[in-house]
């Protein structure tokens, strides 16, 4: 079993230039799937307002969502380090207001961290959470709470401004900083100007760690729009439909459910189900299950030694 990445271990990857892999996960099952395959950060994004939601913007999604998403993911990613984002004014509206709301995140989610959108604007905010105990990561460029003030989705490419942005940040306190949609030499420059690590997501190679979107990285939606700074390494979208599509054919044609699907009027072994819905069995049925798989490869070896 691996041990989850700590703050002070973030750090010492930048300092040995080891590269830091971050995902957004909203769901159990995602979670679980992203620590399995070994990923550095989970990041509970508000981009769940559109890649789950079916929201245009980030701009609707609730500090309620927030905490929902959270803490399904913390259920499944126990030994990944978690940062949640605070959603659209839950912060920037007050100390003690965003102090309350950071508190409900962290304990009612379960997260490790919290990401925040803003530069120097919202650096007393940040320190004043740090000082609370509660982790920050900043996020500068492209940041898409102010989707309508920036008019649109757009490159960033005020070198001075960011620079200034993740230096107020990293002097607030904040652990690490994620850059978005910004060019690849400001981003290089703000990487080597700051002792935190610096996240990048369509921001070019220099950064300390990149992150994408889960649904992106797998096209897992419909449609699917192509996006430049995006890697894709699965057509899930499609293999999803094509598989539905099968299973609404078996339907009609009534090839499911077969023989192998019912149950007959006699069962053989036990009449408990293990497992009702999804990959998700209890605590008995999966030491049951691991028992028997231990009975089995012991005969298993039994017969290979003695045949």
């Amino acid at each position: 079993m691996r041990k989850r990445l700590t703050i002070a271990g973030l750090k010492k990857m930048k300092q040995e230039h080891k590269r830091i892999s971050m995902l957004t996960a909203y769901d159990y099952p995602s979670a679980k799937l992203a620590e399995e395959a070994g990923i550095d950060l989970i990041l509970v994004g508000d981009s769940l307002g559109n890649v789950v939601l079916g929201y245009d913007t980030t701009i609707p999604v609730t500090l309620e969502d927030m905490i929902y998403h959270t803490r399904a993911v913390a259920r499944a990613a126990k030994d990944t380090f978690i940062v949640t984002d605070m959603p659209f004014m839950t912060y920037g509206i007050g100390r003690e207001t965003t102090l309350r709301n950071a508190a409900r995140l962290m304990q009612e989610g379960g997260a490790q961290a919290l990401k925040l959108e803003g530069g120097k604007d919202i650096a007393a905010e940040v320190s004043a959470l740090v000082r609370a105990g509660i982790p920050v990561m900043g996020h500068i460029g492209l940041t898409p709470q102010s989707v309508h003030q920036l008019s649109g989705y757009k490159i960033q490419k005020e070198a001075q401004k960011l620079i200034e942005d993740a230096k107020a940040l990293e002097e607030a306190g904040a652990f690490a900083v994620v850059v978005e949609l910004v060019t690849e030499p400001i981003s290089a420059a703000i990487t080597k100007e700051l002792s935190i690590p610096v996240i990048g997501i369509g921001a070019g190679r220099e950064c300390d760690g990149q992150v994408l979107v889960f649904h992106d990285i797998l096209k897992y939606s419909s449609p699917y729009y192509d996006k430049k700074f995006v890697k894709t390494y699965a057509d899930i979208g499609t293999t999803i439909r094509d598989a539905i599509s099968s299973y609404v054919s078996d339907v009609k044609n009534e090839t499911f459910p077969a023989e192998e699907n019912v149950f007959g009027a006699v069962t053989s072994g036990t009449d408990t189900v293990g497992s009702l819905y999804g990959g998700s069995v209890s605590a008995a049925d999966a030491a049951d299950q691991s028992g028997t798989k231990k009975e089995e490869a012991a005969t298993r070896d039994f017969v290979q030694n003695h045949s």
